[in-house]
């Protein structure tokens, strides 16, 4: 697991993704890695993650991979390094992976993580960190996930670490309700207008 704790800020790389990833890294069946975290005895509050990923002039990006690992709904990510006094739920393992569509969209059946602590026993606000993998980059990128109006986001020490607040936005993921289901909106774009805020993990 990375040290989400302390990233420092990067830009982008600049090479233009494509196909690539997706069909080596996902495979028919993987039950290790699946874009459907969550089974009907999950704990916490069911959420979609939805977005499209953009290359650096606005295009969407055919064939990208994005990997998710969060903290279940107690703030408690079931890895051996987390040794919280925090309840597990074995039926949520707290990882998954996604391709994108031939439009660059993506999408995540998960829960709304709870708070997981940070420098100096500080408290984090929910997210979700996220691992961008595509062709044409040097190496994978790392962002987060977090969520629109959360009362803890202005005490995050991450997300407050990005001066700029336009920059900072780009990790809000925007709700929606859609047919009774939590939608949270995140594109992610490399380069150009609006581009992610990235970390070097």
């Amino acid at each position: 697991m990375k040290n989400p704790y302390n990233p420092m800020m990067i830009q982008s790389p600049s090479q233009t993704v494509g196909p690539y990833f997706a069909q080596g890294l996902l495979r028919d069946g993987d039950q290790v890695f699946t874009n459907t975290l969550i089974s009907e005895n999950t704990e916490g509050e069911r959420i979609r993650i939805e977005g499209c990923v953009f290359d650096a002039e606005g295009r969407p990006i055919e064939d990208a991979m994005i990997e998710i690992w969060q903290a279940n709904c107690h703030g408690r990510y079931n890895h051996p390094l987390d040794e919280q006094d925090k309840p597990l739920d074995s039926e949520f393992m707290g990882h998954g992976r996604a391709s994108t569509d031939v439009n660059g969209k993506y999408r995540f059946e998960t829960i709304k993580p709870g708070s997981v602590p940070g420098p100096g026993n500080s408290a984090q606000a929910p997210h979700i960190n996220v691992i961008v993998f595509a062709r044409g980059m040097l190496s994978h990128a790392f962002t987060r996930i977090y969520f629109e109006n959360d009362a803890d986001n202005p005490n995050d020490p991450v997300l407050m670490s990005i001066e700029d607040e336009a920059h900072r936005n780009t990790l809000i993921a925007r709700r929606e309700e859609t047919s009774g289901v939590i939608v949270y909106r995140f594109d992610i774009r490399f380069q150009g207008e609006n581009e992610t805020a990235f970390f070097d993990a």
